[in-house]
């Protein structure tokens, strides 16, 4: 992978955007699209979409989410203790002992999240699941007064981000759900822009909301008004322990971007993804999902009169967690695989089903 964007890849991961709260990561996303795309744009819910050859006639839309899941301040206590809610899909036991951080109009401020110890906690307590309301953030307020005068209730909360390398081109770190999509979506689209014969007008989206419901997905295709939309996200990588495999299918990092199959997905997109992978000799794997994706492919499928949609997704272990743990190769081929797919679409070619 190049340094720059390698570098633009850790920017985002080292940048908070949970949901509702994306704008810092869209200005990372503008400055870098800035540099290649004909033409950037921020909607008034905050999706930023980058255009390529925008007079192109075939409309193609590619989505990766910027959001991610975070917490929210609710209630900071007469000791100074804050207690939060979630946003998006949480297992508490991921937060418990984790190194937060709060981030304010002002600025980051570090904090702890905890519970009672296992010392003193009673045997029922032992046994219980762990509950949200049993977790409180710890900044080392001296009260209340002086973590009110530092943090406001509805700031977000993050997990302490970054990204560490681990053996074998992995790297591990909070939000790769779906830092790892977006930077596909954009580096498919700068790759695109290098072809001299460009035909199919290509939008590079980066989606806000999608952790409580899809919602950037919505807008911003209904704004394109797309002919064909693909949205890459994460997956479950399955080559861990405990993971069914007969039940989840086989998807292993480092064997490339994973290709779905299903209602969800148009058939003549996925037949194209495929022999495009195949042409250009990029590795995939194929998954199936009976089901509509919950992700913006989902969205971008139903918007105004129907969108040839197709989901590409990045092998990902320990999903929501604080060691979210990826393949740089995977995204390296998914870009590539995108971007030879824009690269194939001709003004004729009629991706309607059974036509």
């Amino acid at each position: 992978m190049e340094s720059a964007p390698l570098q633009f890849l850790e920017r985002m991961l080292t940048t908070p955007s949970p949901s509702g709260y994306e704008a810092p990561v869209q200005s990372v996303v503008r400055e870098y699209a800035g540099k290649f795309a004909d033409n950037v744009d921020t909607d008034f819910h905050g999706n930023v979409i980058a255009s390529v050859h925008s007079s192109g006639n075939v409309r193609v839309m590619m989505a990766g989410h910027c959001d991610q899941i975070g917490l929210l301040v609710t209630q900071i206590d007469e000791m100074g203790f804050i207690r939060c809610q979630t946003i998006g899909g949480w297992d508490p036991v991921q937060l418990v002992g984790q190194k937060m951080t709060i981030w304010t109009d002002e600025g980051e401020v570090p904090a702890v999240i905890s519970r009672k110890p296992i010392h003193l906690l009673t045997d029922a307590e032992r046994k219980a699941a762990i509950l949200l309301k049993d977790l409180w953030l710890d900044i080392g307020a001296r009260d209340q007064a002086q973590a009110k005068s530092l943090v406001k209730v509805g700031d977000p909360v993050t997990l302490q981000l970054g990204m560490q390398k681990m053996q074998n081109d992995l790297v591990f770190g909070p939000k790769m759900d779906d830092t790892t999509g977006l930077w596909v979506v954009v580096e498919a689209a700068r790759r695109y822009g290098q072809f001299q014969d460009k035909n199919c007008a290509a939008f590079a989206v980066s989606t806000v909301q999608e952790e409580i419901g899809l919602r950037g997905a919505k807008t911003s295709a209904y704004g394109i008004d797309p002919h064909i939309g693909i949205a890459v996200d994460v997956t479950h990588a399955t080559d861990c322990p405990t993971i069914d495999r007969g039940e989840r299918g086989e998807v292993y990092l480092g064997r490339g971007p994973v290709i779905y199959r299903g209602p969800n997905m148009n058939p003549k997109v996925v037949s194209r993804l495929i022999e495009v992978a195949e042409e250009h000799n990029i590795p995939y794997q194929i998954a199936a999902l009976g089901k509509a994706a919950p992700n913006d492919s989902n969205a971008i499928q139903t918007t105004r009169g129907g969108v040839a949609a197709g989901l590409v997704a990045i092998p990902n272990r320990y999903m929501h967690s604080a060691v979210e743990t990826i393949s740089l190769e995977d995204i390296d081929h998914a870009a590539t695989l995108l971007a030879e797919f824009l690269h194939s679409i001709q003004d004729d070619d009629d991706f309607r089903p059974g036509m």
